[in-house]
């Protein structure tokens, strides 16, 4: 159906007639009033009985009504006036859904909490001027065989089933998967086939002048293989590779049946790819930039190329999309002029601004019902509530202390000294549960007091469970009803920590509901939705009179305060120091993560002026990309998604090599956004869909994470799932062979544990029984060859059974060795796996991480190092990789918060390393 299809005469009705006589004026030409009436064409399912041609509708709709209310008076409009009035009896509006025509594409009006006027549709018709626009409502489908069947293949490649909606309490996880499909359909769309088929890996770095000294008069030699046939080569190494196949082809023109090149071929018609890698030089890069090229520089290696045949870009096809596009203006609201019930009649009034409500907010505790109790029967409990956007806390309460049983009930009401209209978005109600002995614990149901009762010196308390809630959802609503969370349990002594301080953060609750800690809680309802309004960005008089104002000693303590590293926390005094000159602080780029730092997150009118001051951030945007600065506001302290978007926006200009290099970091850092919807995780999609490494590597340290972490599964998963879907089917197929690599090899492992000691001493019964199950394992299940996980660029064929050994170590990891599946490849080296179950390898990648900024920091002073790759595979699919991370602050900060404690520092590894290098001291 084309969106001109079945043009009707349109009789326009006086809007007069329709208007409210206490509807406010338009605030602006450009924006809808929240009164007006909005004049839709409805295009509906049934057909007219006599000439076959769908029945329409005219209806003048509420701007401020919504998507949900819309779709009521179309059904009830319909059944009145339709010639098949059974069907709009058999249906409901549910089973339906409103969908559009923009420049070609369709898209569907998916949010039915939104408010009409917000609608990109309504934007869309006012830009091209149409007094009347068209929805179609069109029945939903039921998803056919072959769409399930991919589902399932994506779930299992996920290692979770992004359908289960069991253990989530609203739509977000949905939500979340109709809104990438945007941004993921665009990246398709745009990237270079041929381009995204090879990922060339490359740099802009220039050439260390160690690796410049290496080469004569600006020339490399390079050698080319066809067949068994090669041909030496000298390049310049500014040329790039098609300047250098070019050459090569002037030079065999005549000899081109001595490399097995049929006479109709010329270079166009081929790729230089390395030898014994699944890695292409190609392109306009010089060739001094390929990182294959620099390695074989620094190793004193000569250079081997194969001249190969392109890869098909057709294999990288994408699965058609089954759902029409969702644009980014769902789940968005209105302006608080447009959604305020100022002046209004009540009676057209659909929406609620948060900033009306000036009461103060509460939470009523029911109580909480624990399966199993703790063996220490005289103990107390009570429950701790907090506000808190990052990890500011913004207002505490707690409850009276009771016996712990079974079941602890309260009902009473916490009211919290900050008003509903200051909550800002990502601001989460945190839930922790306490105990200690039953004299010592206060019976104030209220604590003004905002500490820890960990330093209450009437007694000592133990945190026990905790659960958060955000209080604004992913839709800008302010949450309402009814609400039984199950909670998360602290680790005890002797239990892995895991992730703990990011685990804290979670707006997850515990998927184990039959073995975990319950609280039941109530929040206020009302008779309307209450939406938190969009921030209408207005000039403030303030900002150039500052400057001028500002003494100079304050000015210098100010300095002062923007040199301080990071890693010390600010006093309360440099805070509001800061904030008093913000202007001032804002013109300098490293002050941005103190200055924002300092913002009363708790206060509507101090973020709007934040918001303001955010306007005026040229200084920012214009200076040069400071990684680890920007990687500051990506932290657990920022939870607003303004602040965070301007970080991902400053990294967009990062080159894919540097991605790379902060890819983990990135990853870890989506743990800190409030919703699973944001700037980060579309950044991350969008890279990793624009290159294959990246996206590689991307799909393990996600798996990984949904594999570790329960606390951000969904969130890993959605993001995941996005990814595979435009990843193309060649990567697919790739991901699934080491998917059934890793599992096979876990099942051995787990066998493997089962039969050896605990000790660290290996028993050759113990080897020749590895050793016969990856027999049976190679003649039967594994796959004839599968790309590297810690190396997409190597492919490993069959095992080398007698290389392989269980290494002696507590966790018996396997050291595996594999033939390279390349029959390009120059030598019989082997591809070495250690694979390893039951060990948090994200602490041995920052470890490798450390060492590898050692590695750069010399690199700089031209001295010639060389650092061995490692790699490493641990089941729950952890991939150990060595990655350059310049700035080690940020690391630290961010793994510290993520991963935890990073334990024993592998001295032994640290010590050999250096011992290796020793040789430099000596220079």
């Amino acid at each position: 159906m084309e969106l001109g299809d079945y043009e009707q005469p349109v009789i326009m009705r006086e809007e007069n007639k329709r208007r409210r006589r206490r509807m406010k004026p338009h605030c602006t030409s450009s924006n809808l009033s929240s009164m007006e009436l909005i004049s839709i064409e409805f295009i509906l399912p049934t057909s007219n009985k006599h000439t076959k041609v769908p029945e329409m509708m005219l209806l003048e709709i509420a701007g401020n009504c919504t998507v949900e209310q819309m779709k009521a008076q179309i059904w009830m409009r319909a059944i009145e006036m339709s010639q098949t009035t059974d069907f709009y009896h058999a249906f409901t509006p549910d089973q339906f859904i409103l969908q559009y025509q923009k420049k070609g594409q369709w898209y569907e009006i998916y949010d039915k909490h939104q408010v009409l006027q917000t609608l990109d549709c309504i934007l869309y018709w006012k830009v091209l001027q149409k007094k009347v626009g068209k929805i179609y409502v069109v029945q939903k489908q039921k998803p056919s065989e072959e769409v399930q069947e991919f589902q399932r293949q994506l779930n299992d490649l996920i290692g979770y089933d992004v359908t289960d909606v069991s253990n989530v309490h609203d739509d977000e996880l949905e939500f979340t998967r109709r809104r990438l499909v945007t941004p993921r359909m665009i990246e398709v769309a745009c990237r270079d086939p041929k381009l995204y088929a090879m990922h060339p890996w490359t740099t802009s770095k220039p050439l260390p002048e160690y690796l410049f000294k290496k080469i004569t008069n600006n020339n490399i030699f390079i050698i080319i293989h066809r067949g068994t046939t090669s041909q030496k080569i000298k390049v310049s190494i500014d040329d790039t590779p098609d300047t250098i196949l070019h050459s090569f082809f002037t030079k065999m023109a005549k000899k081109k049946s001595l490399m097995d090149i049929p006479e109709d071929h010329s270079e166009l018609d081929f790729v230089l790819r390395i030898c014994g890698r699944d890695e292409y030089i190609t392109g306009e890069t010089p060739i001094k930039d390929f990182h294959w090229i620099r390695q074989c520089l620094k190793n004193g290696e000569e250079i081997h190329l194969v001249l190969d045949n392109p890869p098909d870009p057709n294999e990288d096809e994408v699965q058609k999309e089954e759902w029409p596009l969702v644009d980014d203006c769902t789940g968005v609201t209105g302006y608080h002029e447009q959604l305020t019930i100022d002046g209004k009649d009540h009676e057209r009034v659909f929406t609620i601004s948060l900033w009306d409500c000036n009461r103060k907010f509460r939470v009523k505790i029911i109580g909480i019902d624990i399966p199993v109790l703790p063996r220490n029967t005289d103990l107390t409990v009570f429950v701790e509530a907090n506000i808190q956007h990052g990890q500011q806390l913004l207002s505490q309460r707690r409850t009276s202390s009771k016996p712990f049983t079974e079941e602890v009930l309260w009902n009473i009401w916490l009211e919290f000294d900050i008003k509903i209209k200051d909550l800002p978005k990502g601001a989460l109600l945190n839930l922790q549960i306490y105990c200690g002995k039953a004299q010592g614990l206060s019976t104030k149901t209220n604590l003004q007091s905002h500490e820890s009762p960990n330093s209450d010196s009437k007694c000592k308390t133990q945190l026990l469970y905790y659960v958060n809630l955000l209080l604004i959802d992913h839709r800008f609503l302010l949450r309402s009803g009814e609400y039984v969370l199950h909670m998360w349990k602290i680790p005890g002594k002797g239990e892995e920590q895991g992730s703990i301080n990011a685990d804290k953060l979670t707006s997850a609750t515990n998927p184990d509901k039959e073995n975990s800690m319950a609280i039941s809680i109530v929040l206020d309802k009302y008779c309307h939705p209450i939406a938190l309004p969009k921030h209408r960005i207005t000039s403030d008089p303030q900002g150039d009179r500052t400057r001028a104002e500002m003494p100079n000693q304050l000015r210098k303590q100010l300095e002062e305060i923007i040199a301080t590293d990071p890693l010390n926390p600010l006093s309360p005094e440099d805070k509001e120091l800061l904030w008093h000159f913000r202007y001032e602080s804002i013109k300098h780029p490293k002050a941005y993560p103190k200055l924002l730092s300092s913002v009363k997150w708790g206060q509507q009118e101090i973020v709007a002026k934040t918001y303001q001051l955010l306007a005026k951030k040229e200084v920012w945007d214009q200076s040069t990309l400071d990684v680890g600065l920007t990687m500051q506001l990506l932290d657990c302290n920022f939870s607003d998604e303004n602040v965070r978007a301007m970080a991902v926006q400053k990294l967009e200009s990062l080159e894919d090599d540097d991605v790379l290099h902060y890819l983990l970091q990135l990853v870890q850092a989506v743990k800190f956004e409030p919703y699973h919807d944001s700037a980060l995780a579309r950044f991350l999609l969008k890279r990793g869909l624009r290159n294959k490494r990246i996206g590689h590597f991307l799909f393990w340290f996600l798996r990984s994470e949904i594999a570790q972490s329960m606390h951000y599964q969904q969130r890993f998963a959605v993001i995941l799932e996005a990814y595979l879907r435009g990843c193309g089917k060649a990567m697919l197929h790739d991901f699934m062979k080491q998917v059934q690599v890793i599992e096979l090899l876990h099942k051995v492992t787990m066998e493997i544990k089962s039969v050896s000691a605990e000790k660290y001493d290996v028993t050759s019964q113990v080897i020749a029984q590895l050793r016969q199950k990856l027999e049976k394992l190679q003649s039967s299940k594994l796959p004839e060859s599968f790309r590297v996980p810690y190396d997409p660029g190597l492919r490993a064929g069959a095992l080398v059974i007698e290389k392989c050994k269980v290494m002696a170590s507590k966790k018996k990891p396997l050291w595996l060795e594999f033939k390279c599946a390349d029959p390009t490849a120059l030598s019989n080296e082997t591809i070495g796996i250690i694979f390893k179950h039951g060990d948090d390898l994200r602490q041995d990648m920052l470890i490798l991480q450390i060492l590898r900024i050692m590695e750069s920091i010399w690199e700089a002073e031209s001295l010639d190092l060389c650092l061995l790759p490692y790699g490493c595979i641990s089941t729950g699919n952890k991939i150990g990789m060595i990655e350059i991370v310049k700035d080690a602050t940020t690391i630290a900060k961010i793994q510290q918060s993520t991963v935890g404690n990073t334990g024993a520092f592998k001295d032994e590894i640290l010590n050999q390393w250096l011992k290796e290098r020793c040789m430099i001291e000596e220079k």
